[in-house]
């Protein structure tokens, strides 16, 4: 239930961090300004908001963080980055305890047999600031294929860690049927947009 804003989610503290970054530098991220290698995710700035309509009425969001894994990039070919992360289900928050406890749920994501989101890259198309980030996304044991819309945030040093950082921001749609989660649908949305805000440090 989710629409991928990969630079991950829309979180206030990682909102803030980036238009720090940004400033910081003086203007619009440089792609150029990043080294290659690997970098971690940062687990505390990096979440997916997903949204889905309820009953055709409300447009209804939930929140999930705790995300590692790993970007590895080379500025000199940006096409040859790959990304992997794991988003742990049991993080999912709603603001509603009971519906917290369904989503992670044998009904739905059965955390407890299934305890991660994981999305892993096939291809990526860089133009710019921007990338196309095609792969293969795994929710409660199916593996399908997923499309992020990612823009680069910022490129800069973490005023706290000081540790080299790249943010992001990404959207995508999945359709939550095609991955065995299909509960309530088409009352509940079978579409679901995601927002991914995303963080990732050398």
């Amino acid at each position: 239930m989710r629409k991928l804003h990969i630079g991950i989610a829309a979180a206030a503290a990682a909102g803030l961090f980036s238009v720090v970054t940004v400033h910081a530098q003086g203007g619009p991220a440089d792609p150029s300004k990043a080294t290659g290698g690997t970098y971690k995710s940062d687990p505390f700035h990096t979440q997916v908001l997903f949204t889905y309509t309820h009953f055709g009425l409300t447009h209804n969001m939930g929140l999930a963080s705790g995300a590692t894994g790993t970007l590895t990039i080379d500025p000199k070919m940006p096409d040859d980055a790959k990304l992997s992360i794991d988003v742990p289900i049991s993080s999912i928050h709603t603001t509603i305890d009971a519906l917290d406890k369904e989503f992670q749920g044998p009904m739905f994501f059965d955390a407890a047999k299934f305890p991660t989101a994981h999305f892993e890259s096939a291809k990526v198309t860089v133009n710019g600031t921007k990338a196309k980030i095609d792969g293969n996304l795994t929710i409660h044991g199916v593996t399908k294929p997923a499309e992020i819309d990612a823009t680069l945030l910022s490129v800069g040093s973490n005023p706290m860690s000081k540790k080299e950082t790249i943010a992001f921001e990404g959207t995508a749609t999945i359709d939550r049927t095609q991955f065995g989660v299909g509960a309530f649908a088409p009352m509940v949305s079978a579409k679901v947009e995601l927002i991914i805000t995303a963080a990732f440090e050398k």
